[in-house]
């Protein structure tokens, strides 16, 4: 798979990912917080499954990018 996440999303994720799985293992949110694994891998990874289905992409093409 192409990535499909940009530098800011990937950040975003990988810090709204972290966040929610310290905040399960530390007890102050419910199971749910685990949820988090999802964005961290999709930040880690640069690919994102719904991203693919909805043809969003946040990362630049090779075409775009300065030369």
């Amino acid at each position: 798979m192409r990535a499909n996440v940009g530098t800011v999303d990937r950040f975003l994720r990988i810090v709204i990912g972290l966040a929610l799985i310290g905040l399960a293992a530390a007890g102050r949110i419910g199971p749910w917080g685990w949820i988090g694994i999802l964005p961290l891998i999709t930040g880690i990874v640069r690919v994102c499954p719904a991203y693919s289905v909805l043809r969003v992409k946040t990362y630049p093409s090779p075409d775009t990018k300065a030369k």
